[in-house]
């Protein structure tokens, strides 16, 4: 079995998945970017990165394999553990091990685990059909080159050589007709210089609004006073919990809760589990990245048995 499959299957719906044992493959929000020396444009995506120390199961990838492969959890925790102890003994004997649309790892000189992420997929599903691509650069003429382009095209001679009288009325239509043709084609160019000039203003202003709206974001540390507005808050669900203990009688469970919270906790019952116990939580949190830190915190000054559900 091949678990890399399962694994990138999560990356698309969770920022942490935990392989037990091995670490945890995390993600964040990376921005549309433009390469300036190619011109080239990326689309936004998902950063893949990984943590060693993050290695405790947390049942999401045990589930989702136990799920997919219709077997008990038990089996599929058994199965991944196989797999990864067989990775590590490849990554001590120097190999590296090539994990399918993810990455790369394998170990450094200091027995630490690196990782290479692979770029040939987008895991941010906002982004799905975009791909990048390379615009050529664009090049603009000036007026005087066109003006100098039509002098070397249409050279004007003077020569001393007598010639023979024209009639007046010719003069003045070879006049009439040189002044219209003036006429036309430099009108042409002041409208063909208007062009360029108003394309020219609007490349100005979009910087100018750009530049202001980075300024207003990133660099205005200035209060700006608001006037007070009333919303309407949703808070977001709360996925992720630091289980303290499963007790089969609930009395019991009620008990550990009470206990903790007058140790300062915001413990709370998360439900039932497939076995029939209580599980009692120490806190529970909607963000990953603040349920771990707050299960390292636990383990360090709490319990070591301390582990994270996530719903």
């Amino acid at each position: 079995m091949r678990i890399e499959k399962y694994i990138s299957d999560l990356l698309y719906r969770y920022q942490c998945v935990t392989v037990p044992g091995l670490g945890s493959f995390l993600t964040r929000y990376r921005s549309a970017k433009i390469h300036n020396s190619t011109n080239a444009f990326y689309p936004p995506s998902k950063e893949i990165s990984f943590n060693g120390q993050l290695c405790k199961d947390d049942g999401l990838l045990t589930k989702h394999v136990a799920q997919v492969n219709q077997i008990s959890y038990e089996e599929a925790s058994e199965k991944i553990s196989k797999i990864v102890q067989a990775w590590l003994l490849k990554m001590q004997a120097g190999e590296t091990i090539e994990m399918d649309s993810i990455g790369e790892i394998w170990y450094n000189e200091e027995d630490r685990i690196l990782f290479q992420p692979s770029d040939r997929v987008n895991y941010l599903t906002s982004a799905f059909g975009l791909s990048s691509f390379v615009s050529p650069e664009v090049k603009r003429e000036t007026l005087k080159e066109q003006v100098t382009e039509l002098e070397e095209k249409a050279p004007i001679a003077f020569t001393p050589e007598r010639r023979r009288e024209t009639p007046s009325y010719l003069k003045y239509a070879a006049i009439f007709l040189l002044a219209l043709s003036a006429g036309t084609v430099g009108y042409k160019l002041v409208e063909q210089d208007q062009a360029r000039q108003m394309e020219f203003a609007q490349q100005q202003a979009h910087q100018e609004v750009e530049r202001t709206i980075q300024e207003a974001t990133f660099f205005d540390t200035t209060p700006i006073e608001m006037p007070a507005v009333t919303l309407e808050l949703h808070q977001a669900p709360l996925k992720y919990h630091i289980i303290a203990g499963a007790f089969r009688i609930e009395a019991n469970a009620q008990k550990r809760i009470s206990e903790l919270e007058k140790r300062g906790f915001q413990a709370r019952l998360v439900g039932v589990n497939k076995y029939g116990l209580h599980q009692v939580a120490y806190s529970s949190f909607a963000d990953v990245q603040d349920a771990l830190s707050y299960l390292r915190k636990v383990k360090k000054e709490e319990s070591s048995e301390a582990w994270l559900l996530v719903d």
